[in-house]
């Protein structure tokens, strides 16, 4: 019978999938890493059980998502896939809510690829490549920039021209499915605290901040395009657009700025030697010091400018890889956010409990690992039962 849900979230040499029963239960997760050259797959099958890790061959995502239908088919239990669904990045002006995809659909996403070069193109792969292998299956897109659809227009405006605006040059926000994934946990571990002004730090590779009111988004740190906010690894985020215009007119071609905004900025930029923040807290190296002391002075002067629009601060939830993994980082915002009233127990916070902030603290503070691929399976599993009633 077939009613499980296969998530899949594609980079652009990785494919992560997790694959979920009707209740929403994970009965397999894992990833294909280092496509486009010596890939190698891992995966859990259930808990207690050992992972699962080999070197798999191929070159596209085509190639390995074979593979990966036949390894599901062969362990999934009479779980068969009765959906798929696909961590889309942007789904601009039109794309809102989780969405039947087709080739109307998939042309309509690929002309947003200039919005989110380092994704968008990866996640539409996968797409193109099941309307081939499995014409039949049903595919589902579910946008990070949905979640923010909430945010009120004066949030999303720029002080632009309106005709640009009507064509869909605004604030779209990203990390969507993790933000709404996050939401969903809070109502869960502290329902007291769901429906007050909460923010939201995911810190990882890519980093944003989300205001939260009543589990919505009313503002956020990224804008058009995942460039925008806080200091990310190898992404510059909030910068001056005369610094563009000052490099176009040094001959720099759009190319070029493309880039160094996306890929030579952020951690690795400034200090000059890597964008991982593991790497540079172990470094004794000053510049290393001085992109870390950015990356928390960023994120602090964010966390301030959303209390404002929330009106105060009730929450602070941080999450991804360097938000669930760096005690030190979290320690860090948090003693700048002090003047807000957030207080840890140091402890709790090394321990990475799930509630680290201190008894008298007036901002509650938690550690939220997110899974994007539940709310892929949750959203595709909503629509297709919309579908069948």
């Amino acid at each position: 019978m077939a009613n499980a849900v296969l998530a899949l979230n594609a980079g652009s040499s990785s494919l992560k999938f997790a694959l979920f029963n009707g209740e929403l239960q994970a009965r397999l997760r894992g990833s294909i890493t280092g496509i486009g050259g010596q890939a190698q797959f891992q995966a859990s099958v259930a808990a207690g059980d050992r992972p699962v890790q080999e070197p798999w061959e191929g070159r596209t995502h085509e190639d390995f998502l074979k593979q990966l239908l036949a390894w599901i088919a062969a362990r999934s239990e009479g779980h068969d896939i009765a959906a798929v669904g696909h961590r889309i990045v942007h789904g601009g002006q039109c794309y809102t809510a989780p969405v039947r995809l087709d080739e109307t659909v998939l042309a309509a996403l690929k002309k947003l690829n200039p919005l989110a070069p380092l994704h968008q193109p990866h996640n539409l792969s996968p797409v193109q490549a099941l309307l081939a292998l499995r014409p039949g299956l049903p595919q589902v897109g579910c946008f990070d920039t949905a979640f923010h659809a909430t945010m009120p227009p004066t949030a999303r405006r720029f002080g632009l021209p309106r005709n640009l605006e009507e064509s869909g040059v605004k604030r779209y926000g990203f990390h969507g499915l993790s933000y709404d994934y996050i939401a969903a946990r809070l109502r869960q571990i502290a329902p007291q605290r769901a429906g007050c002004r909460i923010i939201v730090a995911h810190l990882g590779s890519g980093a944003s901040l989300c205001a939260l009111r009543d589990g919505q988004s009313i503002d956020t740190t990224m804008g058009m395009t995942a460039l925008d906010g806080l200091v990310m690894s190898t992404r510059v985020g909030a910068l001056d657009p005369g610094a563009l215009m000052y490099l176009a007119g040094q001959g720099m071609t759009p190319e070029a700025l493309e880039s160094l905004l996306y890929l030579r900025s952020g951690l690795l930029g400034v200090s000059g030697f890597s964008g991982d923040m593991r790497t540079l807290l172990a470094s004794d190296r000053p510049e290393a010091a001085e992109a870390v002391e950015l990356f928390v002075y960023r994120a602090v002067r964010e966390i301030g400018a959303l209390a404002a629009s929330l009106g105060g601060l009730d929450g602070l939830v941080f999450t991804a890889g360097i938000g669930e993994n760096s005690a030190i980082i979290r320690r860090r915002i948090c003693d700048g956010c002090a003047w807000l009233g957030v207080a840890i127990e140091e402890p709790a916070n090394q321990a990475q409990a799930l509630s680290i902030s201190a008894a008298g603290s007036r901002v509650g503070v938690w550690v939220i690992p997110t899974d994007e691929e539940h709310t892929i399976a949750r959203q595709t599993l909503g629509l297709l039962k919309g579908f069948r009633e």
